[in-house]
């Protein structure tokens, strides 16, 4: 499995530099028309995480693979990425113009909290599919964050902000029900949401060196400063399964696409996904996939 991806690395890949202002107290933003990385110049998107925020708006048809389900863009759609949650692009080439644009967590820093809205939930949908009157309403508002940030006004990143919340505001509103299933208020939707980001966050694994650290529904109960019967409550209510089910949903999910798409043996993965002996690691799967590791492997 390949490492995060940074800021750096993406201006590396896309542009062979890296802007002079990456650096910037105040955080960073940048737009771009998705167009010029379309067609012949398609590269491919591969299965990672990233260390900043995407918001990308395309017309045409897609495939978005997550650790958990695959959503299909049939014509135009806007897309919200962020640094907890991996994913990959299939079809590009059947993609036909589009925006995006990126910024990182300080970007938003003391200007509310981003990663309370559904589209960033780790059970949220983050893929919004458009009309075609939508969609333009969308192009408007990138046509604007490209008009603000080639102008000299001293205030534009201000208006940046106000534009990505826009964005994300017109997408959540249509919405409502996906909106409504993840507002706050309800104490057990809120650990939940936690202990869901917390999962997230341990993964991918990025080579046989990285381990996960929480394993156990009595870990993610200590690190979230509950008792373990009240997050198996909280959970039973929200999502219909116990803590330790979606532990070992998480867990068999990424133990598929090592075996499919990392190079690390069957016994480093079982030592990565934090079991002792390999032998444990085969019945788990076994008994959750209904076929041995390598036999998946080798399908």
């Amino acid at each position: 499995m390949k490492q995060v991806e940074t800021l750096q690395d993406f201006y590396q890949t896309k542009f062979n530099g890296i802007p002079e202002n990456l650096s910037k107290d105040w955080g960073h933003f940048n737009v771009f028309q998705l167009d010029p990385f379309l067609g012949a110049a398609a590269k491919p998107v591969p299965y990672r995480r990233r260390d900043f925020y995407k918001i990308t708006l395309v017309k045409g048809s897609g495939k978005i693979f997550y650790a958990n389900k695959v959503i299909e863009v049939k014509e135009q759609a806007i897309i919200f990425s962020n640094p907890f949650i991996p994913y990959k692009w299939e079809s590009l080439e059947q993609l036909s113009s589009g925006w995006f644009c990126i910024f990182n967590p300080d970007f938003f820093k003391d200007f509310g909290n981003i990663n309370a809205y559904s589209i960033y939930q780790p059970q949220g949908i983050p893929v919004v599919e458009l009309t075609e009157k939508a969609y333009l309403q969308f192009v408007q508002i990138f046509e604007k964050m490209q008009q603000e940030i080639e102008s000299d006004y001293l205030h534009k990143y201000d208006v940046l902000r106000s534009l990505a919340l826009e964005l994300m505001h017109t997408a959540l509103k249509m919405e409502p029900a996906n909106t409504a299933k993840y507002a706050p208020g309800n104490a057990n939707q809120k650990i939940s949401m936690l202990f869901l980001e917390l999962l997230e966050r341990q993964f991918p694994i990025e080579g046989a060196f990285q381990k996960i650290q929480l394993k156990t529904a009595s870990d993610f109960a200590n690190q979230l400063s509950v008792h373990v019967n009240h997050l198996n409550r909280a959970l039973k209510e929200v999502t219909n399964k116990t803590t330790s089910q979606l532990i070992a949903e998480r867990i068999l999910q990424e133990s598929k696409l090592m075996l499919k798409q990392g190079d690390e043996s069957i016994t480093e993965i079982s030592d990565a996904l934090g079991f002792n002996e390999v032998s444990y690691f085969n019945q788990f799967f076994k008994k959750l996939a209904g076929t041995s590791p390598l036999k998946y492997r080798q399908s």
